[in-house]
């Protein structure tokens, strides 16, 4: 783990060694942010949600920036948040920029991601920008922490950035070495803490997290509930490397057939399904490896935290 003290509350609770539960937030394109502060406290309400991933442009689409809504899930509910940042649509001025501005704004997590192309977004004849990759963008954010400069060794005046910086691992690479030799760079240059995509998969994700021990950072294993079949079919056919098990994609199917006009019973049945599907599974991540915790990906589904968590 990176020697730097733990500024936030998500590396405080790492370092004391608690299995603990982030979840995620997705503002889309919208200048009303109510629905993201009313999701944000949903989780806060289980008791049980840390802190909250607030995504910068998925896919690529064009969205509202993820400072704004850190700043405001953190001063209007009280909930610790984890500022994604992608290095797709920044060069390393807008994003040193970006940093300090979130460092007065209180933000205390960066995951620091590449960012899907802009060529897979909605505004397709978007130029990318990729100044710096991931891998220097933690490297970026270690020189402000810990040294007080920019990466060409300019001072920041003023005060003191501080800040913990996230990495991302993908537990559905195949092959596998060049992820966790990605993975052992991101640590060498200072991140605090990985979190991992999604997985559906008990027996790779626990030989993932297993070969993730060696550079002792703390990890969150990445899951993602779904809260209907569109989605399940969506993520099987188009995420690469994601599969989802055949068992749960059919009784998704077999719900929005079955519950096709009665939305409450189609939900209660899709929460059953997760529940069924999720709580073993984080039982055995919890119990048989040396995770963290497990970041849920459960964007617009808070209310399945409650009955997901309450054994944990």
């Amino acid at each position: 783990m990176a020697k730097r003290p733990a500024y936030s509350n998500l590396v405080k609770t790492m370092k004391e060694g608690k299995f603990l539960f982030t979840g995620e937030l997705e503002p889309k394109k919208m200048v009303d942010l109510s629905s993201i502060l009313h999701s944000a406290e949903e989780m806060k309400k289980t008791g049980k949600i840390t802190a909250a991933n607030v995504t910068d442009g998925p896919q690529g689409d064009a969205y509202t920036c993820s400072l704004v809504p850190c700043h405001l899930v953190q001063e209007k509910v009280g909930l610790e948040t984890i500022w994604q940042m992608t290095v797709r649509d920044r060069n390393r001025i807008a994003l040193f920029g970006d940093i300090l501005g979130g460092a007065i704004l209180g933000l205390r997590n960066l995951l620091a991601l590449t960012g899907d192309h802009s060529a897979l977004g909605d505004n397709k004849n978007a130029r990318a920008v990729y100044d710096l990759d991931s891998t220097q963008l933690i490297d970026l954010v270690s020189k402000m922490v810990d040294d007080g400069t920019d990466l060409e060794g300019n001072e920041i005046e003023g005060g003191k950035v501080e800040m913990n910086v996230g990495c991302a691992a993908n537990p559905n690479s195949n092959p596998r070495e060049p992820e966790i030799l990605k993975v052992g760079r991101k640590v060498e240059v200072g991140a605090d803490f990985i979190q991992t995509q999604t997985s559906f998969d008990i027996d790779d994700a626990k030989e993932f997290l297993k070969e993730l021990e060696k550079f002792n950072v703390p990890v969150l294993l990445g899951l993602f509930p779904i809260k209907n079949y569109g989605i399940a079919w969506y993520f099987n056919e188009y995420i690469p490397g994601v599969s989802v098990p055949k068992d749960l994609l059919s009784a998704l199917k077999g719900v929005k057939k079955e519950f096709k006009e009665d939305k409450k019973k189609r939900n209660e049945a899709i929460d059953k399904i997760n529940i069924d599907f999720f709580e073993p599974f984080i039982k055995e991540i919890q119990k048989t490896t040396k995770a963290a915790g497990i970041h849920c990906m459960a964007v617009h589904y808070e209310r399945l935290f409650e009955p997901l968590l309450k054994n944990f």
